[in-house]
């Protein structure tokens, strides 16, 4: 008996051993203690992420390696980690407004996960988060802007500067809008450097060449007020912002001299960063995720706007000065394209931020704004053929570069107006066309320093070679290599006699194409830019469908209309939200 019960005890123990010690192994959802590195692909490349795992949980996510768009992936990434840690998953939605780096940086995650053992990571039902709101349901501030783009930003800053208590709605996680995702470049007459390396210009030459580009039907008044203080505003760029500008310009289609600044690392990143820098040091709340929904109207003053959070809290915002409408154009709206603008509907993609749908437009018509010129949209020519966003490799076309079609032929002006060279292409076989260029433009353009992550994207998805002939250029994208040829040979004697016989193109912008390697794209047009919107005047006071302005309401930047005409010519774009920016954030701190 007593042997017996030796034996029970020792299997009852050993029972209880083995018990044990699964319980202290057996992990969590599978998921084993350690830290484990993690790869997906983003929009700019490759992502790595650092996963800690105790306790059978997901503990920490680290970012440690990235090339995605600075001032636009860190907030996404911020929310994505949040919620796959509250909900021990990587089976989180994506962030709105960056899906390429979002759905990057959720691989990488489950890459990382897989290597710890856990199961499931990559099927099943999103886990939602419930998120937390301490936002109260109003709230009062003396100016009120709608969007945190660049004309929102320096409206903001400006307000503040003439002594406003603002606040600023971005229903967007990142701030930053289409000035974040443009190259930046500033057209601004008289500027520094065009002082320093000789060049004559004047407003008066800017007045006129944006005139000509718009076919005259701008407002002339605001575009007297744009040339006359867009240098002033680069200025207070540099000088009171911190944005850095390269000892360089740019000449871009129908501008007839360079004139055009280009931001550090030739990207509207480094406006966005030094006006969000700018806006944080004067501790000016940016509200992310924010979605202005309503104006408020009393009588004939606007006081304040209706917004909804990201947990679908309602909140108003009471402006005892004024609102500025900031929010940009309607350019991902296809919706909105087709009301004004049929030719411009589904088959074009679209450069803009997904952000870009109208809404203050929307908002402004409701409480009785005029519009103008919403039917005029523009079309940038060289976008990416697979997702429409602009290509910064086009940089190049500022240095010199000729554009061919399939069958090798030059069909255009490669300095054009952007409307007529995008109607050019889409006339071509295909609706695409190519660009080529040599080791020289390549280097003077800065490029490769400057946009190698849009280069190796391009190339891994055959829309780009650096090839050492014209031959093989031509066989890349099998093009007519006889024609491309003779189409270059004629395009570098124009270069020599400094006169383009074909199309006209600039005797300063023909540069010869005849040091390899060759570079050579694949492109085609994307909607760029809506050049019209609400009507206001050159105070940035929005104007009521009766002609009277609607007291308490400014407008800047994209969501205006009459400064571009039917065109807007390229690098406008920057000067007009600075401009118009700085007059309606300080015209609405003052209530002038």
């Amino acid at each position: 008996m007593t042997k017996f019960k030796r034996i029970i005890s020792m299997m009852l123990v050993a029972v209880l051993s083995i018990a044990m010690a699964g319980c202290g192994s057996k992990p969590k959802n599978g998921m084993k203690d350690g830290k484990y590195i993690g790869e997906g692909e983003g929009k700019g490349g490759k992502i790595k992420a650092e996963v800690t795992i105790d306790g059978g949980k997901i503990k920490d996510v680290k970012v440690v390696e990235q090339h995605e768009t600075e001032g636009i992936w860190e907030e996404p990434a911020k929310e994505i980690i949040k919620n796959v840690i509250a909900t021990n998953s990587a089976n989180v939605d994506t962030v709105s407004g960056a899906t390429l780096t979002s759905q990057g940086l959720i691989d990488a995650i489950k890459d990382a996960l897989s290597k710890a053992g856990a199961q499931n990571n990559d099927t099943g039902a999103k886990v939602s988060v419930k998120e937390e709101d301490n936002e109260k349901p109003d709230q009062t501030y003396d100016v009120v802007v709608v969007g945190a783009g660049g004309a929102g930003l320096t409206a903001a800053i400006e307000a503040k500067n003439n002594g406003a208590n603002v606040v600023v709605l971005e229903k967007m996680s990142s701030v930053g809008g289409n000035t974040i995702i443009s190259g930046g470049e500033m057209a601004a007459a008289g500027n520094w450097i065009q002082k320093k390396e000789g060049i004559v210009d004047s407003p008066d030459k800017h007045f006129e060449d944006t005139m000509k580009g718009g076919d005259y039907k701008n407002d002339p008044k605001l575009v007297r007020k744009l040339v006359d203080n867009a240098t002033p505003a680069a200025e207070w760029l540099r000088d009171e912002v911190g944005v850095e500008f390269e000892d360089t310009l740019f000449q871009f289609g129908a501008h007839s001299v360079k004139r055009s600044l280009v931001p550090k690392g030739a990207s509207g990143v480094e406006i966005v960063k030094k006006l969000k820098a700018k806006a944080d040091s004067l501790k000016i709340p940016i509200k992310l995720n924010m979605k202005a929904t309503e104006l408020i109207k009393e009588g004939n003053k606007v006081v304040g706007v209706k917004a909804t959070s990201k947990s679908g809290k309602e909140i108003t915002f009471h402006a005892k000065n004024g609102v500025i409408l900031a929010s940009g154009g309607f350019g991902s709206n296809v919706e909105m394209r087709k009301r004004f603008n049929p030719e411009y509907g589904e088959k074009y993609k679209s450069t803009n931020s997904v952000g870009a749908t109208g809404d203050g437009i929307t908002m402004a018509e409701k409480i009785g704004a005029d519009l103008k010129d919403p039917q005029y949209i523009q079309a940038y020519p060289m976008c990416d053929p697979l997702s429409g966003r602009l290509l910064y490799a086009d940089d190049t076309r500022s240095v010199g570069t000729m554009i061919i079609n399939k069958e090798g032929k030059r069909f255009v002006n490669e300095l054009g107006r952007r409307d007529v060279v995008s109607q050019a292409i889409l006339k071509q076989t295909g609706s695409v066309c190519y660009e080529l260029w040599d080791q020289n433009i390549h280097d003077l353009s800065k490029i490769e320093k400057n946009h190698k992550a849009e280069l190796d994207y391009l190339a891994k998805n055959k829309l780009y070679a650096k090839v050492n002939t014209v031959k093989e250029a031509a066989d890349f994208f099998q093009i007519d290599a006889a024609e491309l040829q003779k189409s270059l040979d004629t395009y570098n004697k124009y270069c020599e006699n400094g006169k383009d016989e074909q199309f006209g193109k600039t005797k300063g912008s023909l540069v010869p194409i005849n040091k390899p390697p060759y570079y050579i794209i694949k492109a085609c047009p994307g909607i760029h830019h809506t050049m019209g919107g609400v009507k206001i005047d050159d105070e940035s006071h929005v104007i009521a469908k009766d002609g009277s302005i609607i007291k308490g309401l400014y407008a800047a930047g994209e969501v205006t209309g009459g400064v571009h005409g039917t065109n807007r010519l390229g690098s406008n774009a920057i000067a007009d939200i600075t401009v118009f920016g700085r007059i309606s954030g300080k015209n609405a701190a003052l209530q002038k």
